[in-house]
């Protein structure tokens, strides 16, 4: 009985995140709406960032968010391009300043997008990028003194992930800055923007996952001069505004 209650209630969960997600495609007017509001509300966050992703669900255990790129010009916010699906976390969003190490959340708040690593060695981005080699590692190991640091060639780290893979997943991977300025050890690390694994998407241990074509309209788009930067986080956190 205990066990038939559990899988309804996780039938549920994962009804809902489709529910939600389907509605990203279906109603994207809605979700930019949505956007705007969660914009507004951290307006005093957004100081001399021109183009924003905004990374949100509504109901904290999914792990299926929409995503709507904004930018600003001159005092307005502009919807850049249709609501895309995005993955997050196994877990969901972590709570703000609650994310850690292994937790399989995303953290919540305003970050930065920073390094963007690429396999190629030509890509259509006006972002500065770094093409991966085998030696290119993200620290994962707390007690190392490299921890949530990029790292070319050896290391005394005990674990990392390796920023070439066999796989399509960090074909493009941009660093979203949480936990960089300062490095609190635990405090998570590793926290990308990437592709998802194949044709739909995935969730991630914490990172933000979108598919490929979708990765490559936003490297396009984004410009190092407009400070391209991410909100990400439940819906109703956001919309209350981050603190």
């Amino acid at each position: 009985m205990i066990k038939s209650i559990i899988y309804f209630l996780l039938f549920q969960s994962f009804v809902a995140c489709i529910f939600n997600v389907s509605a990203s495609g279906i109603d994207p007017e809605t979700q930019e709406k949505k956007a705007f509001r969660i914009v507004k509300q951290n307006a005093a966050l957004l100081d001399g960032v021109n183009q924003l992703l905004v990374v949100f669900i509504e109901t904290a255990e999914c792990n299926l968010a929409t995503l709507v790129a904004m930018e600003k010009k001159g005092s307005q916010w502009h919807v850049a391009s249709a609501p895309m699906q995005a993955g997050i976390g196994r877990k969901g969003f972590a709570a703000p300043n609650a994310k850690r190490e292994g937790d399989n959340q995303s953290p919540t708040g305003f970050f930065r997008l920073g390094k963007l690593f690429c396999y190629e060695k030509e890509v259509d981005t006006k972002m500065p990028f770094i093409q991966t080699t085998p030696e290119d590692k993200w620290i994962d190991d707390p007690n190392s003194p490299d921890y949530n640091r990029y790292i070319r060639g050896t290391t005394s780290a005990k674990s990392y992930e390796k920023l070439l893979l066999n796989g399509n997943d960090y074909r493009y991977c941009m660093v979203i800055e949480y936990n960089t300025h300062p490095v609190v050890k635990g405090n998570g690390s590793a926290i990308f923007l990437h592709l998802s694994e194949g044709q739909s998407i995935n969730s991630s241990s914490g990172c933000v996952v979108i598919l490929q074509k979708d990765m490559e309209q936003l490297i396009k788009w984004m410009n190092p001069e407009m400070n391209p930067s991410i909100l990400m986080g439940t819906e109703k956190i956001l919309g209350a505004g981050l603190k």
